[in-house]
C-alpha cells in the first residue's frame, strides 16, 4: 500500500453558491428549487419553528456570502430513512446567507431528544455546518434550544470543559416559534465548533 500526501484545502471561494444553490445564484431552470431549500414537505408532527441567525467574523462584521447546511432529527428523534421518521420530513435544509443582511433562516419542526450512543439522550438541536470564502475546512456546531430542559443531560454540553462557553450554543427564543441563533467564527464569544 502506498502512502498519499495529503493534499492542500481549498476555500469554498465564489463558486459555492453556483455549485449547490444554483436558483439563489440566478442560475434557473436546472432545479425546480435549490436542494436543500424545504425541509418540509407536507403535514408533519411536532411544532413548525423558525431558525434565523447571521455569521458574524472576527471584527463583528456579518458574512454575507455564507452558506449553512442544517441537520436535525424529526419532532419525534427521528433521522430521515429511519423506521418511523417522518415522511413530510427531509431533516436536511441548505441556506445561502442573505447577500445584503448575511442573514440565514431554516423553516423546520423543533427536533426531539435523539439517543446517544452510549446511554442517554441528546437535547433537541440542529446541527449546522458552515462554508464561506476564506474558510479552508467546513465549521461544524450546534444549535440548541435555550428554552429545553434537556440541555442539563445532554452529553455532548457536559463534555465543554470550559462552561462560560455553552452559551454560545443556545438558540435563544425571539418571537412565538422563531429562535434566533448566532454564530461567532472567531473573538470573545466564538461559536464552539466541533471536530467531526
Amino acid at each position: 500500500m502506498t502512502d498519499y500526501p495529503e493534499t492542500a484545502s481549498q476555500t469554498a471561494g465564489p463558486y459555492v453558491h453556483i455549485g449547490c444553490t444554483p436558483n439563489f445564484a440566478g442560475i434557473t431552470g436546472v432545479y425546480d428549487r435549490d436542494l436543500g431549500q424545504r425541509m418540509i414537505t407536507g403535514e408533519t408532527a411536532g411544532t413548525r419553528i423558525t431558525l434565523i441567525g447571521q455569521i458574524f467574523d472576527g471584527t463583528g462584521t456579518p458574512l454575507r456570502d455564507a452558506m449553512v447546511e442544517a441537520w436535525q432529527a424529526d419532532a419525534n428523534g427521528l433521522y430521515a430513512g429511519m423506521d418511523g421518521a417522518d415522511p413530510h420530513f427531509s431533516g436536511f435544509g441548505r441556506c445561502a446567507c442573505d447577500p445584503e443582511t448575511g442573514e440565514f433562516r431554516f423553516e423546520t419542526v423543533k427536533p426531539g431528544a435523539v439517543p446517544w450512543p452510549k446511554g442517554g439522550m441528546q437535547a433537541p438541536h440542529i446541527t449546522l455546518w458552515i462554508v464561506a470564502r476564506g474558510i479552508n475546512i467546513g465549521l461544524h456546531t450546534r444549535a440548541y434550544f435555550a428554552d429545553e430542559e434537556g440541555n442539563a443531560n445532554d452529553p455532548v454540553m457536559a463534555r465543554i470543559e470550559h462552561k462560560v462557553r455553552v452559551k454560545t450554543l443556545l438558540a435563544q427564543p425571539v418571537e412565538d416559534f422563531t429562535y434566533r441563533f448566532n454564530i461567532s467564527l472567531q473573538g470573545p464569544d466564538e461559536t464552539i465548533f466541533f471536530e467531526v
